[in-house]
């Protein structure tokens, strides 16, 4: 199962994920011009990247494919803390994994606790702590 699937450029949305350049983008903004005499509508997308942060953009016509990311949230248990780092379970599949803390967690991450993991394509990162109940 590819983890996105297509979709057109016109349908895309501030707020979504979509592709640009590569990466698995948060869509900041996003403008269409009209057809032209000599062609069609064209939209200007500009987007944030899920991974590092940085900027990408681009401009294609409204009917072009895109790749649009699946962005999956999963549940994770942490069976270690190795400082700046954590080992994970993934509770479905009991996959072990490696992942940094994020800097808002650091100090409520403890080893046992359940977590929930956004996975976007090969990107995984630690969104917040499942409140226990």
């Amino acid at each position: 199962m590819a983890g996105y699937e297509l979709g057109e450029v016109g349908s895309l949305k501030e707020g979504k994920v979509a592709m640009i350049d590569e990466h698995p983008c948060k869509i900041r903004s996003m403008s269409k011009s009209k057809s032209g005499k000599h062609g069609s509508a064209k939209a200007r997308v500009k987007g944030k990247s899920l991974i590092d942060g940085s900027k990408h953009s681009f401009v294609k016509p409204v009917d072009a494919r895109i790749k649009i990311p699946r962005v999956m949230r999963e549940e994770a248990q942490i069976i270690a803390d190795m400082g700046d780092k954590v080992q994970l379970m993934d509770m479905e599949t009991y996959e072990n994994f490696e992942l940094e803390k994020p800097e808002e967690l650091k100090d409520k991450i403890k080893q046992g606790q359940i977590v929930i993991v956004k996975k976007v394509m090969n990107y995984k990162e630690i969104t917040r702590i499942k409140e226990e109940g």
